[in-house]
């Protein structure tokens, strides 16, 4: 701990009164119930058409829960003092990825359904078998449990520590949330990137981009900062953590909109231009579709919303230090990052142009009530910031 915060008294822990939001968390409750019924029901009646809506929802929610666990990892693997006062609801929304390991069941029982490989036999097509070793229902279960399985226990152990410290704020879970932290590192990136090779890039197998993950890691990284901005705010007009995130924390958290705002259409348009010069027909069959009918303008529209929108706006200081403003971008920028992932998943199953299906709509409503709902019992389990890390003063009196 630095001289400067030598001295000063550490603040009480503040608690999220559940009894509040009783009738939110019910209503949550009810319609995931609802939602996830009929999807149930859609998985029986439309299995086809359901397996890429549930796909789609699942992608999105995944992106934003993993992309909180990253920041998590960065936020002890660098010894982040900003991000103090943040990190416990970056650690409650990562804890997450334990519900979605569960909603990835239906994807894995209509995996038949998604992925076009798993049903072609071999000596059918000489490509297909030469990635044979990689491209086989059972190694892709297998991979799906390990990737999964890692986001589940990293994300549960970095919670534990941090909440274990609240108790007696010993140092030593400080160092042993950076050790998880700098092991995870570069399991995130691994297990990011060959689960969007998995079950993303995979639902057309002869297309392959080498730059893939990392584009998917892009998204992630802006739309998890996007939904921090969100649930910080809304924490704050709640009652709580007013005087704990002020406006130097939005303006950094603006400026990580910013930065993954331009390098998301750094990676994207890199990935675009090195495939259309180089012509190669496996290769460009990605983008033709996208640019065909209907995709091409939702392709335009992603490309205008996610970028040429959001960058000039981010550019301004006083936006970044505007939570009211600053948290419209963000909901504008989850927004994008939804339509992001649809562009990918959907093309694969309505190729001539968008088809947009009352399961894609319950899918996203099923999972984010559910999401919700649990979000709501964890958070009013802890205080809602480390009530005694080592770093908590130098957070909360971060100038910028």
């Amino acid at each position: 701990m630095s001289e400067r915060s030598e001295g000063l008294p550490t603040p009480e822990g503040e608690y999220f009164e559940s009894s509040r939001f009783a009738g939110l968390s019910f209503v949550l409750g009810v319609v995931a119930v609802i939602a996830l019924v009929l999807c149930l029901v859609g998985a029986f009646v439309s299995p086809h058409q359901f397996s890429y809506s549930w796909l789609f929802a699942f992608g999105f929610f995944f992106t934003l829960c993993a992309g909180c666990f990253f920041w998590t990892i960065v936020h002890h693997a660098t010894d982040a003092e900003w991000s103090v006062v943040v990190r416990r609801q970056l650690e409650n929304i990562a804890v997450l990825l334990t519900v979605l390991a569960v909603l990835f069941v239906p994807i894995l029982l209509l995996r038949h359904h998604l992925y076009s490989w798993m049903d072609i036999p071999r000596g059918v097509e000489a490509a297909l078998d030469s990635k044979r070793a990689y491209l086989n229902s059972q190694f892709f279960v297998l991979r799906a449990v390990v990737f999964l399985g890692f986001f589940l226990l990293a994300a549960l152990a970095l919670r534990r520590f941090s909440v274990l410290q609240d108790k007696d704020g010993n140092p030593r879970f400080t160092i042993d949330m950076r050790k998880v932290s700098f092991i995870s590192l570069p399991m995130f990136a691994l297990c990011l990137t060959f689960g969007a090779f998995d079950w993303l890039m995979s639902l057309n197998y002869r297309w392959f981009s080498t730059m893939f993950g990392v584009y998917i890691f892009a998204g992630t990284a802006g739309s998890s900062m996007a939904l921090l901005v969100l649930v910080i705010t809304a924490l704050r007009q709640a009652g709580y953590l007013k005087e704990v995130v002020t406006v130097e924390h939005y303006h950094i958290m603006g400026k990580w909109m910013l930065a993954f705002c331009i390098f998301w259409a750094y990676i994207g348009f890199g990935q675009y231009m090195l495939i259309w010069y180089a012509n190669i027909p496996e290769e460009t069959q990605f983008f033709i579709t996208r640019n065909t009918q209907s995709w091409w303008a939702m392709s335009m529209l992603l490309v205008v919303g996610r970028f040429f929108i959001p960058f000039p706006i981010l550019l301004m200081q006083s936006i970044k230090k505007h939570p009211h403003q600053l948290s419209i971008l963000a909901g504008w920028m989850l927004f994008m990052q939804m339509l992001d992932i649809y562009i990918i998943v959907l093309p694969a199953l309505h190729g001539t142009g968008v088809h947009v299906s009352i399961w894609d709509l319950i899918s996203l409503i099923a999972i984010g009530a559910t999401l919700g709902f649990v979000y709501l019992r964890i958070v009013a389990r802890t205080s809602l910031f480390p009530v005694r890390d080592p770093r908590l003063i130098e957070s909360l009196n971060l100038v910028n």
